[in-house]
Parts: structure tokens; sequence; C-alpha cells
């Protein structure tokens, strides 16, 4: 400590000498601009980066307002640790520390913000704090960053700093938190690679344990999780482990090494002038006013202009009687304060700030709270807190709100109260625009006053709500009679909506059950939802209207009657490996990430990271906006005089092929003479920045004349016959004969909606002219090397070996980066080509989405013959795909789901039909599984309706049809052993304790009307490897040095899945070593790292080329046992042995006849079995995931970490998948989900409460490399069990009502279907329009 006072002392004494000269500067200066008619004050913004002891201090000299801290970090200071994941505050990539001195409070205070949306200017003073700067590898780890790279948190590793970043600022503010406060942290930060459990795992280890039981997790019995499994507890089964990482080794959370507040930053606002700040950009103006009386004049002058507030000085202020809330505090400040109030007053004073703080914790996360101050005013028509401030306690008097905006303007001031009235149309106030807003008095509540606020979104939290609503009543003291009612609606109409006739009617009445009868009769009377309402979903709106007031009927009762979950432990198995293994041998070892620590510490380079090359021009697309129409001019005149532009690209530029040729099917690189699709590329702007680029697209003009037809769902292309060749089909038994014989025949149909990759680093490239023979180097986001190199030389015109494509490594990729990253860098290519200058292509998540598309919707039709047991003896099945406008990948995605459709059931007569309709959507193209959890998920479907119909558990129905002979026979005809998948069927039952949870989900049904449960269990067989058996191989070269270093190259894309890593383990005695980048210059023609292939295809090939080289080195090693292996290397080298060797894997020859339908169409099988258990809320279709637990084959695992990194990461993409996930599609074939604020991936929240992965102990694959298998894409599938348990627990609820229990449920089952299924008396008020004529908002495609 006395070493850091000292530092502390040398550093204000070196920062006071640099403020003297600062304002030096500023004298200087100020003399230059006072022939202005301004006073321009430079923003003074500190950044720390990269070392923990010393600071860079950037000084921007006239800060362009528009301009976001991001692009500051990334382009102009070079920190690029901090990542771009989708702009717009939803992901959490670009989490970065700001710490500012409060001098009312005298205090630093630290909090997280979102790069992407803070504007540089309003950082005027703060010191800002990066991954950089908190520790790196060249000089000290910080523990946060070595912990969540030890703990296997980092797979693709892009959103890893972002993690870091939000826990390294809790731990600023709280070095020892408890589980909620890290989960709270981590609400606003996504990862679509770990499934979370990893990352949860290493921070938790900051947790203080407490003597009186668990650490945070909530096992029973006083046992401390870090006791009984991080720390690598043994099970019975000695054999066994379920150590992911030794925590005796963490280095300890040190005060001393975090970063000092700069004492300059501290004396200067200290001594802070009071002049406003005035900065100019090149469109927009911003001043920082620092007295009110100079706002109100500005508004007075510009009263169009929006305010932008980010100072968190001004707080709140509390009285006897209310909370008086300062218009510049931000939500966080809210709700800390809030919590205070809670802690310190007596309970039925703060009613209604704990609802507040109900509906604080939801909106959005902790950054964007730290941030945000305008939420009640949303722009866009999300009022998430006004519906719950409308209510808070009313005068007796008048009878009006005591919540009032207190306003300010040059006239004066005034107050508004907070009703209906508030909103004068969608996303606007009654607020004159020269007023601005200074406070909000939010009253206590009363004695006999009860409060509440209901939400419900697509996602739990961080997602903006369907509807939202605020409840107050008022009871007579020591009765039962209503004294007043107030209810607020947001989401049902274009402002916030009081149902005027049902608060009156309901006044004076008993609060009992017939006021609840008539309460609903009116409201469905009251509140009007519109067929046309924006964001669709009327029927589901009106019908949690009004169970939102039930609810809150239900919750009075109880609070009357009385006056008066946490992330539990989640656990991995797997085989510990012989003690006769030599530690220097990694395999099957749990072997932390190879780039974890740089991924931690954002030093890992992703291609967007990569400093700009000398005279680098920036590309941004041009995109039809029609489905099918024939374009008629394309004009870029007006973009071409915009500044910074450059050029504009189209078809007539490309000197080779305007095509990209996948299996002889053509598709055009520039849309020529029609458009198939909305967001197909018609041209690009290419300019001197990303932003000119960006602003000149839009002037791009483009004449179109609209073709016929247009449609866009499976249905449509049905009816209009509209297919691509071929069709496939395979058929085991006599179908048609067995139908007739069978006890029961079904029929049916399952819906399965796309998904989007939402890999957290968007597509994008670096072409580079090399200046000579037309080469070209190409930096590259890709799993394809090979397939990018090629498409881009045709593009050219020139020959593949003129064209290097480099890849270090991906941010996530998940089947998406390969068809479309192709096409992007070809286009990118022909611009390079044409300017001559280098050209950066990184699209923005809004247009990855549009143009790139994602998983392919499925429909399922099918017809089943069954017995009374369950047995099912026939089916038949069709699969229909929506292949959008072109065949991209959709052909062998349809092979693998029509492959997959027996999944691991032995039913005699089986036919499988796969059709790939053509729509006017952008490609589908491949997604982790390929086709496999749809043509799996309709299997699954089958088997779920049997069971219900028979009147079995569905367990029982899928064990009975399960193969089961050694030697068995999938329906294409390829032989395979089950025992494997039995074998994790009957374990995951087991650990699961199905039998009795299943039990006591039936009881808990039993016992609760409004909250069922369900619980669902479901084998699995996927195939690994490629159909197409070319496809199979692997290639590595292995380079030693006379140093005696090795350096290895592969084929292989690292994109979190740790085929690096893996490499190095197989390395077969050669000692560690490095890997370098994907580069086809030094291994051509490699396959996609996809179809779970990757580790066997390399692994084998880096295991082949050390075993040649060590055949070379073996006779210098016998000779001189005694050397080193420097000492072998060099003699090597003198007598001429060859010190490089390229290594090679030729795959099985696998491949389907599709004439006879049968063939070896995978390389082997890896099962598994999952079972999960969930809870519905009835009433607004929102659902828990409480247990899951997963049995998994991944024969004798090379890296258990990876593999159950894997296994979590999968599932969790599956629940996205089955739950969450939706496109969203207009009738015009637009895409509205655009990005996180619209498409929901699974957060932290989604994660089961209890998540248990096991590896199948004593397995072997002696098919693949150290007997092992592929992972990667199977885990997926099991996503499916949520669905399936929670279409049982929406049975319970329909038998419970007299319903059938057999009803149609499509897939993803969220919280809209999920509540419409459970049929009741409020779902018949909200009966649909009857207007046929009105356009649905969004179509199912």
């Amino acid at each position: 400590m006395l070493t850091k006072r000292f530092f502390n002392y040398i550093y204000e004494v070196f920062f006071s000498f640099l403020l003297v000269v600062h304002w030096l500067f500023k004298f200087i200066t100020s003399l230059f601009y006072k022939f202005f008619d301004r006073i321009i004050i430079l923003s003074f913004i500190v950044f720390v980066c990269f070392s923990s002891l010393f600071s860079l201090q950037v000084v921007e000299k006239n800060a362009d307002p528009e301009e976001v801290l991001l692009s500051f970090l990334r382009r102009k200071v070079g920190l690029t640790g901090t990542k771009y994941g989708c702009g717009g505050g939803g992901c959490g990539a670009c989490t970065v520390m700001v710490s500012t001195y409060d001098r009312n409070q005298r205090t630093v205070v630290h909090y997280t913000v979102i790069a992407c949306l803070q504007p540089i200017v309003t950082l005027h003073g703060a010191a800002v704090v990066t991954v950089e700067g908190i520790g790196s590898t060249k000089t000290k780890l910080h523990p946060v960053q070595e912990r969540i790279a030890k703990a296997h948190g980092s797979q693709c590793g892009f959103c890893t700093p972002g993690m870091v970043m939000s826990m390294y600022t809790l731990l600023r503010n709280k070095p020892q938190p408890t589980m909620e406060d890290i989960r709270e942290a981590l609400g606003g930060n996504l990862c679509r690679c770990t499934g979370y459990r990893p990352i949860i795992d290493g921070f938790k280890t900051f947790c203080e344990s407490e003597s009186s039981g668990c650490c945070q997790n909530g096992r029973a019995g006083g046992e401390c999780c870090l006791e009984n499994g991080a720390k690598g507890s043994k099970t019975n089964n000695s054999k066994e482990s379920d150590e992911l990482f030794p925590m005796d080794c963490f280095l300890p959370l040190d005060p001393s090494q975090d970063l000092i507040f700069p004492p300059e930053l501290m004396i200067m606002e200290k001594k802070v002038s009071g002049d406003a700040l005035y900065f100019q950009g090149e469109r927009v103006n911003l001043v920082a006013p620092f007295k009110l009386s100079h706002l109100l004049e500005l508004k007075a002058e510009h009263p169009s202009a929006p305010l932008i507030v980010g100072n968190t000085t001004i707080g709140t202020d509390t009285d006897f009687n209310s909370l008086t809330v300062g218009a510049a505090c931000s939500l966080s400040t809210l709700q800390k304060e809030v919590e205070k109030v809670v802690v310190e007053t007596e309970e039925e004073k703060t009613r209604g700030y704990r609802a507040l703080l109900q509906t604080l914790r939801c909106l959005a996360g902790k950054q964007i709270r730290n941030m945000a101050v305008g939420s009640l005013f949303d722009k866009q028509g999300h009022p998430d807190l006004f519906d719950f401030l409308s209510v808070c306690p009313q005068t007796e008097a008048e009878n009006i709100c005591n919540v009032v905006f207190l306003c300010l303007s040059s006239d004066g001031m005034r107050s508004i109260p907070l009703d209906e009235k508030l909103f004068a149309d969608f996303g606007k106030t009654v607020l004159r625009p020269e007023e601005v807003l200074l406070s909000i008095d939010i009253p206590y509540t009363k004695p006999w006053e009860f409060v509440a606020a209901y939400r419900q979104a697509q996602r739990r939290e961080f997602a903006f709500s369907f509807l939202n609503a605020g409840m107050k009543v008022a009871i007579k003291e020591g009765t039962d009679v209503v004294e007043s009612l107030s209810i607020y609606y947001g989401g049902v109409g274009p402002t916030l909506v009081k149902p005027k006739l049902t608060c009156q009617q309901l006044v004076s009445r008993s609060w009992g059950e017939d006021l609840l009868s008539e309460g609903c009769r009116l409201l469905k009377e009251d509140v009007d939802v519109s067929p046309s309402i924006h964001g669709g979903r009327a029927e589901f709106r009106k019908t949690l209207a009004i169970s939102f007031f039930f609810k809150f009927y239900m919750q009075v009762v109880l609070e009357m009657r009385e006056r008066v979950g946490k992330l539990r432990i989640m656990s991995t198995l797997w085989d510990l490996v012989s003690e006769a293994q030599p530690s220097a041998d990694l395999v099957g070892r749990p072997s932390m990430h190879q780039s974890a620590f740089q991924q931690a510490t954002g030093e890992a380079k992703y291609y967007d990271d990569l400093p700009l090359v000398q005279g680098e021009l920036f590309i941004f697309m041009v995109t039809s906006t029609r489905a099918h129409a024939k374009i008629i001019n394309i004009d870029p005149s007006e973009a071409l005089k915009m500044p910074g532009m450059v050029t504009f690209v189209s078809a007539g530029d490309v000197p080779g092929a305007n095509c990209r040729l996948w299996f002889n099917n053509p598709e055009e690189l520039f849309a020529e003479e029609e458009v198939v699709c909305v967001g197909q590329i018609i041209g690009a702007v290419v300019a001197e920045s990303r932003e000119q680029a960006r602003r000149a697209a839009k002037e791009v003009h483009v004449t179109y004349h609209d073709l016929q037809p247009v449609f866009f769902t499976i249905e449509d292309a049905i009816r209009h016959e509209s297919y691509f060749e071929p069709k496939r089909k395979v058929e085991r038994g006599d179908v048609d004969e067995a139908l007739k014989t069978a006890e029961h025949i079904l029929e049916d149909e399952i819906y399965m909606g796309g998904q989007e990759h939402f890999y957290m680093e968007t597509q994008g490239v670096i072409a580079v002219p090399k200046g000579e023979h037309e080469e070209m180097d190409l930096f590259v986001a890709t799993q394809h090397a090979a397939f990018t190199q090629e498409l881009v030389g045709m593009a050219l015109g020139v020959d593949s070996n003129k064209i290097t494509c480099h890849v270090k490594r991906l941010g996530g990729g998940f089947g998406g980066k390969v068809m479309k990253i192709a096409s992007l860098s070809a286009i990118t290519a022909v611009a390079a080509h044409k300017t001559g200058r280098a050209v950066r292509c990184c699209l923005e998540r809004g247009d990855d989405m549009l143009i790139t598309s994602g998983r392919h919707p499925f429909l399922g039709k099918y017809k089943v013959g069954y017995n009374n047991d369950g047995t099912i003896v026939a089916a038949d099945i069709t699969y229909y795909s929506n292949g959008g406008s072109t065949l991209d990948e959709s052909a062998f995605i349809m092979d693998k789901a029509v492959l997959h459709m027996d999944n691991g059931y032995k039913i005699p007569n089986l036919r499988g039909r796969g059709v790939v309709c053509k729509t006017y959507l952008p490609s589908y193209t491949a997604f982790r599984g390929f086709g496999g959890p749809q043509g799996l998920m309709v299997m699954e479907s089958v088997l779920h309706e049997v069971a219900v119909r028979c009147g079995l558990p569905a367990e029982k129905v899928r064990d009975i049809n399960m193969y089961r002979e050694e030697q068995s026979y999938t329906h294409h005809k390829q032989p395979f052993n089950p025992t494997d998948m039995v074998r994790c069927w009957d374990e995951c039952l087991e650990r699961a304790n199905y039998q009795d949870r299943l039990r006591a989900v039936q009881l808990f049904n039993s016992s609760n009307r409004w909250k069922k449960r369900g619980i669902s269990a479901v084998p699995q067989k996927f195939g690994v490897g490629f159909s197409k058996g070319f496809c199979n191989q692997g290639a590595a070269l292995v380079n030693i040095y006379k140093d005696g270093s090795v350096l290895v190259t592969h084929g292989g894309t690292e994109m979190g899945q740790g085929i690096n890593t893996k490499a190095i383990q197989v390395r077969f005695m050669v000692p560690t070593v490095p890997l370098v980048e994907t580069c086809t210059g030094n291994v051509p023609n490699a396959a996609p790292s996809a179809a779970s292939f990757g580790t066997d295809a390399v692994g084998m090939a880096v295991k082949d080329a050390c075993e040649k080289l060590m055949r070379r080195l073996q006779p210098l090693m016998e000779k001189n046992p005694q050397n080193t292996w420097k000492q072998w290397v060099n003699e090597a080298f003198f007598q001429k042995t060859s010190l490089s060797a390229t290594g090679f894997f030729m795959g099985p020859p696998t491949d389907v006849d599709w004439e006879k339908g049968e063939g070896q169409a995978y390389y082997y099988f890896t099962f598994g079995a999952c079972c999960s258990e969930v809870e519905i809320d009835c009433l607004t279709g929102d659902h828990k995931n409480i247990r899951t637990d997963i049995v998994m084959d991944v024969g004798k695992s090379i890296n258990p970490a990876l593999d159950i990194g894997q296994v979590e990461g999968g599932f969790v993409q599956g629940v996205g998948l089955y739950t969450i996930e939706e496109l969203q599609f207009s009738p015009d074939g637009v895409l509205m989900t655009r990005g996180p604020s619209q498409y929901k991936v699974p957060a932290l929240c989604d994660v089961p409460a209890e998540l248990n992965v096991h590896l199948l102990a004593n397995a072997e694959n002696p098919h693949a490399i150290y007997l092992s298998k592929g992972i990667g894409e199977p885990p997926v599938f099991f996503g499916s069990t949520i669905f399936f348990a929670i279409k049982a627990a929406i049975a319970a609820a329909r038998t419970e009502r007299g319903l059938g229990d057999a009803f149609p449920l499509s897939s993803p089952a969220t919280a809209e279907k999920i509540r419409m299924a459970c049929q009741d008396e409020f779902t018949k008020m909200a009966s649909p329009p009857t207007d046929g004529a009105m356009a649905p908002w969004c179509l199912d495609v």
C-alpha cells in the first residue's frame, strides 16, 4: 500500500503539471477563437490502455458530436479489444468502464457503458478503461481475465472483452459480489458460443462463501459449489471427474492492480469553470450547457433539437412522502436509490417502489441502465415505466395522479400529470418542443393501497415488452371495498391506455370473484387492440391485458389475507485419463483454449481489428428494396457527389464471372437485370470512410418494375408448385401396406421457424491488391477459405494461385460463414481491383441479417400408423423447407433432414420425402446442425403425439421404439451399433431422476391452476461428416526450425470450437507448438470447417505430419538419447534431413445413392440423450427453464472442457431455436428483425437454473482421432426438450380446463404461442378480428 500511495503522489504531481500546460493551451486557443461567434472548448478525454501503470491522454480537437466511443477507440486510438457486435447496444460486446469524479459526492464513480451508443463528446473529463487497460499477457493478467480463460469461458472470444469489462467494473464497485450481482452485471452481455455456464463458473470464484451454506448456488445440506464441483470433487466412480479447471492457482484479486483515476481529471472537475462546451461536426452541432438557464435559452432557440443526457451526478431526493427523481438521473442511479429507500422504509409505504424495481431490473442491460435516462420518453413507443408510474398513489381530494412531471421552459414552470393524456401519439408526448423535464415525483404507497407492475416480452430480461401494465387499487381500511382503481396499459395502442369505464365501474364494489368477473367483462370491451397495431399480436396483447388484471386480483387477495431464483450448480462429468498417461500428453485432459488469454485481454485479432492499410477504402452494399422486380435503372449520380465518395461498383465492373457457382447452381454477385428478394445486392459504394460509404449508399436510386408472382411462405410455394430440384425420397419397408394394418392412424403437421446465426462478429473481409501480377491478399472471416479463394479468382478472371486468403479466427460462424462471405469477398475484391486500393467490408448487423439469412424454416407433414402400446408400425413424412430465392446449400440441408428422420427409432416401415421450396426471400443457408435439428424435430413430434393419443408417458413410447439390436441399420441402410445410444438414454433418465421428478411434476400441476410444469426427454443419433465423400479430407503443414521451435498450420478454421487447441493436443510427441492463421497459400484446397468433422480431419492430418517428422528424427534420437530436442533438430539440419512435412487425412468414401435411397451417408454417429423440466405461466405465456440433464457420447474425449463447452453452447443455441428466436418478415417480404432489439437470442436468464452435462464413460470411437467423436452440431437438437416439456405443461393446463391434450404448437414455442394454447375464458374474450382483409403484421415463412 505504501508503494501505491507513493505512486499516487507522483502521479498527482505529474498530472498537476500537465494541468497547468492544459490550461495554458486553453488560454492560447481561446485567444484564437475569440473572433468567432461561439467559444469552442476542446474535449479532454482520457483513455487507459494496455499498461496498467500508465494512461493514454487523448485530446480530441473539434470532436464530432456524431462519433461514438466505439469507433473512436477502434479507429483513432487503436484499441480494438472493444468489439463491434450490433451497433445498437443489444449485445454488450463493446462494454467499457467509464470513471468520473462526482463533485457532489466527492468520490470517483465507476460504471459500464455501451461504447457503440456513447457519444465521445459526453466524455469530457472522464476516464475510459478498455479491456487492454486492466491487464495483458505482456505484463500481468487481471484476475477477471485469467479466470474466464481458465474456466473455459472464452470460445470464439468475441464477446469475452465485454464480459471481462462488465465483471471488472462490478469488482471495482463491489470486490465480493453475490451471484445476483454477477447475474445483473452480465445481463446485458450476450454470448452465442458457451451457453454461459463456464463464464459464471469462472466469475463466481470471486464470491465470498458464506459459512451458513452454499456460497450462492442454493445447494442444500451446507455444501458449497466451490467444494463440491468446481474444485473437482470425485464421484463414487473414481474413474470420473468433474474438475474442469483447478482453483488453487488463481491470481488473487489485488486492489493495488486497479488503475487509479487520473488526478488531473479530478483537479479539473473540482476547478470546473462553468463554461458551456460547444462541439461542431460535419452535420450536427452539440452544446453542453453548464447552467439550466442556458439550456432553456438553447431550447427556445432550437426547440426541435433533442437532448442527450449522460450526467449521472444529478440524482434523487427523498422527503417524508415521496421520492423525487431528477430528469438527468440514470436508470441505474434510480434503481440504487429506490433499493435504498425500500430497505430503510416500512414495507407498506414501498409497495409501489418494489414494483418499480421489478420493472427496472428487466429494462435493458446494466450498461444501458447506466447510460439511459430517456426510457420514460421512448421515441420507439416502448413506455415500459409509464404504465407503472401512472398508477402510483392519487390524492384523495381531487382523484388526480400524484406522480407529476415538473417541466421548465423560458416561459416558466408547469406540472404535467402522468396519465393517459401524456402521450399524444405513438412515441410523442404533450411536452412542448421548448420544454425540458426537470424532475418527477413518485409518492409512497399508503397502508391500504396495492400496486403491481406486469410485463411480457420475447425474453424474460433485456427485451422490449409486448405488453406492460401498471395497476393500483385503494381498499377502504378494514374492508374489501374498492375506493379507487387505476389501470394503465402500454402496448395495446399508440399511446398509454387507461380503461376508464372499467376503473369507474369497479369502484365501491367488494374485492371478490364478482368484481373479477365483471372486471374481465368490462376490459374485454374497454381495451380495443387494433388488428393493425404496430408489432402485431393483437389477440395475444388483448389476452395479456385481461390476464394481467386477473394476476393483479389474485396478488391483492393474497396480500390482503396476509398483509403481508438463483442460478444453481451446473455440473459436468467425464472420464479421467489413465494414471499411466504421461503428464506431457494432453489428449483427454481439459486444456484451456489456446487463445483464451489473448481473447480475454483483447489482444486476439479478428479481421476488422487489423490496422488500416495505407489508402484503404470502405465499401457499403446497395440492396434491393423489392422482392421480385425488373431493374429499370441504377443511378448512383447523387451518391458520387457526396464527400469522400470514390466509386460505385456493379455487375458491369466485374472483370470475370458475375456469379457464385456451387455444384452447377449459379447465383449472381450483383443483380443485373432482375431482383428476386429484398436484400439482394445490386451494387456497392466505395468511399474514404465507413460513415461516408454508409451515407452515400442511401443516395443510390434504383428504378424497378414489379413482377409477378411474389410469395414468401412454404404454403404459397406449395400452391404455386414452386420447387427446386432435386427432390429426395428414402423408403424402408412397405409403408402403404403397413398403414392399412395399423390399429390407429395419425395425420398431422408441425411447422418450425428459421433462425438467425447471430454470430457476434459480423461478416466482412479486407481485400489488399499486391500491386503486381494481379495478385491479391484477402483477410476474411470465412469457414471455407478455399471456396472464397476460388470464387474471388473467378470474379477477377485470374487463377486461384494469385489469390491468398488469410483467416486468423472467427467471432463465431455456425455455418453462416461459408457461402455468403464468398460472394461478399468477391464483391470487395472487385472494388479493390477497380480502385487499385485496399478495400474493407464490414457488414453492419442489420445488413448482415438482411443479406446473409439463416436456418431454413421447415414444414413437416406426416401420416403415422401405430398400435395401442405406442409401437409405430409405419410413418410417411414429407419435409418442405423454405429455400429462398436461390438454391445455395438447401439441397444438401434437405438431404441431411431426410437422412436423420429416423433419429434413434426402428420404425419398420418408414418413408421420407424432401422438397425445397423456391420463394422470394433471401436464400437460406447452412446453420449448425445443417438440417438435422429440423429432421429430428418432426420425428420427435410424431413420437410425442402418438404418446398423447395412447395415453402413455412419452418416454415409454420413445423407449419401446428405439433401435436395440447390436447390428442395426438406418432407413438408408447404413449399419451402426446403437448400444451407446441406449446407454446414454438410460443413464440420462437415471441421472435426471426422471420418474420421481415426473411424479413431482404431476403433483405440482394438481396443486397449481395457473402455473404448470412439464418434463421431457429425447435420445439422439446424429451423423458426423459430409455425405459428399470428397469433403471428408484434411491437410496440415508442420515446420520445425533450427532453434527447435515448431509451427503448425492446417486447413481448418478456428471459430470457437477449439480446433487449434485440439490440434496442439494431438501433436504426437512433438513439443508444444503455436498455430498460425489458416492460409490458402500454406494448405490448399481445404474442406470447410463444418459437419462436426473439423477435429477429425485436421487432427488426423496434424498427427500424420508429426509422425512423419518423428520417423525422420527417430534415428538421431536413438543414436544420441542424451541430447535435447534442439540438438536433435540441429543435427537433422546438418544431415540435410527435411524438417517440414505435410500431413493428409483421406476420410471415408461416404455417399448416398438417391435412386436407390441408400448408402453410407456418414463417417459415424454421435449419440446422446437429454431431459429438461420447465414451468410455464398460463396467464402470460412466460416460462422458466428449471433443469436440464445431458448425457453425451463423444467417444474418448480429446479435451473434455472443450467438448462440454460445445454441448452446453449448442444446447443453449437450441433453446433459442425452439423457444425464443423469431424471424419476422413483413407481408412484402422485408425482414423486420434486423438486430438484437427485435431479434432475441438466449441470454443468461434463459439458461436452465440447473444444467448438468455428463460425457458417457467408457465410450470409444475406432473411426476417429484418438477414439474421439465430433460434437459441434448434435447438441443443438437437445433444445427441443424444452419445447416438448412446454407442450406437456400446456397439455396439463388444457386437460384441467376440459380441453384436449392434443393441440397444434409450432416452433419456436414463444410466450405468445404458450399463452394462446392455454385456452381459457380470457383467450375467448380476446377473439381474433373478423376482418379477413387485414394484412398480417408478419408471416410464418
